[in-house]
């Protein structure tokens, strides 16, 4: 099982962006120090839940600025980008972390209606925007030119330079917050990123995941493989004792909810539009402690581990610094979890 720290520093105030992105920064070459597998990066835009926004661009710091882990979007949201130029970045991307490129991505957020008016984007054309940029994506990084007619772009395009780095191109996986698109990517033998859930629909979806890509053809070789690029999403903090984790991270767990919700309440009073999504990314696993956070002593947090280990996910993508959380904080239980929880558990060399 591998781990990979989930970069997503809430800024609440502009003034307070400039030393979040800074800590942030920091914070992922401690992790590569550390030997953590990879550092994850979101996008979301004008709200500062996300405050670096741009994960495309600040993984060009994080490739210059690590060496070992590699450097994950969970994920970039394909539809506010132009299909070539994205293509373009990524391709350079690859080059500069040495192929430790891993290329998630989703069709858009479900956070709020800014992004999509700040882009002009119709937030009803996110799901077709993403299946026509992927597919030109995979075609830029793998054909020697070539033309594309699209509902949403027309393509004559020379070759792409620079070539990908990786052969034939970059690790490519879907984000797939339900289980209907999870079924879909197991079909197409696709690995994909899952939301937070709780370990009894995480191993459920897992168990469906892996009958359903037998059902279609694949040989157990093919579903071992595919689990093992699989990644889940939790939020994590330890400290030495049950009773110190309780008492920073449930409140700083909480206030980073309740930010986001507010955050959401005020763009609806403003905009009088929500959008479809929110009420589906509302899931009570994603909102509950029980679920979403693991916390506790290095003992108590390599249990809940080992519990997800045995469901045979290949990842975990955890959240260290939650909400308010100073950095400092959360780079105290970066460090213990990697001291005394990790080395319990077998490291895939894969990611």
């Amino acid at each position: 099982m591998k781990f990979g720290n989930f970069l997503f520093p809430e800024s609440r105030e502009p003034q307070q962006d400039a030393a979040v992105i800074e800590e942030t920064l920091r914070e992922a070459r401690l992790s590569d120090e550390l030997g953590l597998d990879a550092v994850w990066l979101a996008e979301h835009h004008f709200d500062g839940i996300c405050a670096y926004v741009d994960p495309v661009s600040f993984a060009a710091a994080l490739a210059a600025a690590t060496r070992r882990a590699h450097i994950g979007f969970a994920v970039i949201q394909a539809s506010l980008h132009h299909p070539i130029r994205l293509a373009e970045q990524l391709s350079l991307l690859d080059h500069i972390s040495k192929g430790r490129l891993i290329v998630g991505l989703g069709h858009g957020t479900a956070y709020n209606i800014y992004d999509y008016q700040g882009y002009g984007i119709d937030p009803e054309e996110a799901r077709e925007r993403f299946e026509e940029i992927e597919t030109v994506l995979l075609r830029a990084w793998t054909e020697a030119g070539f033309e594309h007619r699209g509902k949403f772009w027309n393509l004559k395009v020379p070759l792409l330079r620079p070539r990908p780095f990786s052969e034939p191109h970059p690790q490519v996986i879907r984000g797939a917050s339900g289980e209907a698109s999870m079924v879909e990517l197991a079909r197409r033998g696709r690995p994909f990123l899952m939301n937070v859930q709780s370990i009894e629909v995480t191993r459920r979806r897992f168990e469906l995941y892996s009958e359903t890509m037998r059902a279609a053809g694949y040989d157990e070789a093919a579903v071992a493989r595919n689990i093992q690029r699989c990644w889940i999403w939790r939020n994590v903090f330890v400290a030495e004792t049950d009773a110190e984790a309780a008492r920073v991270a449930i409140p700083a767990f909480q206030a980073m909810q309740e930010q986001r919700a507010r955050l959401r309440e005020r763009i609806y009073a403003e905009q009088g539009v929500r959008l479809k999504a929110e009420s589906r990314d509302a899931s009570p696993a994603r909102l509950d402690p029980r679920h979403a956070l693991i916390c506790g002593s290095p003992a108590t947090v390599a249990a809940a581990f080992a519990e997800i280990e045995r469901v045979g996910v290949g990842g975990v993508i955890a959240q260290f610094r939650l909400g308010p959380m100073p950095h400092e904080t959360a780079v105290e239980s970066l460090r213990l979890f990697m001291r005394a929880v990790a080395p319990r558990f077998a490291r895939s060399a894969e990611s």
